[in-house]
């Protein structure tokens, strides 16, 4: 892969110089553009660009504005926020408009390189499955034969692995999971993509009748227990993230997952909670947001 494309909006020449600098000397990439603050930049200034590094504190608008604004317009490329600012509330804040990390000023620049890597490592993965992908296409077989695809155990052990990131890999429901993932993988084969699952309730009872052949009763039955099971793994998931996020912010697993498995006003109260010691929770789980976005993480890998 070539080079990255970077793009910084930061205030302070100081600063853009020496990020200019580490990314020259890193042979990561270049800097093709940079803006004193958020205000006069548009999705035309970053046409091609992969990764915006954006000051949080700019006088004329913020860069938690300026991403929002950036988001809507429709950049869809990487933001890495600087940031002086150890506030939780407003780093979480940014993560809810689309950063996808961030670096603490004042610069160091052990933690630049460090974080620029992992982000270029982390999109150099997605190019290189995405052209597998495009040249895979030129090999499917006819529409009658794509039921095959994809391949069930791969599936599951993609599935497995990110149970495992997710400290969740012994729950009980994690075979429950791999059951929904391997059903949504199944739908796509087919031509049928599912943009929303059908409510939980009918989807597990149409599991259970599938995997176990049970009576309507004994169906019912174990549909239920499908869902406390799976329900118990999505809460343990949930605190695994708001316990990682707690002792790192920048721990890349919470970095990823936290905002895109949950809503992360719900992991910053849960952080909350476990700062005060409490073991139980009064946030919501949103379990049918997280089966869907944990299959398109394993649709990224």
């Amino acid at each position: 892969m070539g080079g990255l494309r970077f793009f910084l909006i930061e205030d302070d020449p100081a600063v853009r110089k020496m990020l200019e600098k580490l990314i020259h000397e890193s042979g990561l990439g270049e800097v093709v553009g940079c803006a004193e603050d958020g205000l006069n930049v548009r999705t035309a200034d970053l046409l091609d660009v992969d990764v915006v590094l954006i000051d949080l504190l700019m006088p004329g608008r913020d860069g938690i504005q300026t991403i929002k604004a950036l988001r809507e317009e429709g950049f869809a490329g990487t933001f890495i926020m600087i940031s002086q600012v150890e506030n939780k509330e407003m780093i979480g804040h940014a993560y809810l408009q689309g950063i996808d990390t961030y670096i603490q000023k004042p610069i160091n620049r052990y933690e630049v390189l460090s974080v620029l890597k992992r982000v270029a490592d982390h999109m150099s993965a997605i190019r290189s499955l995405e052209s597998i992908r495009q040249v895979l296409k030129g090999f499917e077989p006819p529409s009658a034969a794509r039921e095959s695809i994809p391949n069930q155990a791969a599936i599951e052990q993609q599935a497995e692995q990110l149970l495992l990131l997710l400290g969740v890999a012994g729950e009980a429901g994690s075979a429950d999971v791999l059951l929904v993932m391997r059903w949504l993988a199944e739908q796509e084969a087919k031509g049928r993509p599912v943009r929303e699952l059908p409510p939980l309730k009918e989807l597990y009872a149409e599991l259970v009748r599938r995997e176990y052949g049970l009576s309507p009763v004994e169906t019912s039955k174990e549909a239920r227990a499908m869902e406390q099971r799976i329900r118990r793994l999505v809460l343990q998931a949930f605190t695994h993230l708001a316990s990682l996020g707690l002792t790192d912010y920048t721990n890349p697993t919470f970095e990823h997952f936290a905002p895109r498995l949950f809503d992360f006003a719900d992991i910053r109260r849960r952080m909350k909670e476990l700062e005060r010691g409490q073991s139980e929770t009064k946030c919501r789980m949103n379990v049918r947001k997280f089966l869907m976005a944990l299959f398109l993480e394993l649709k990224r890998i």
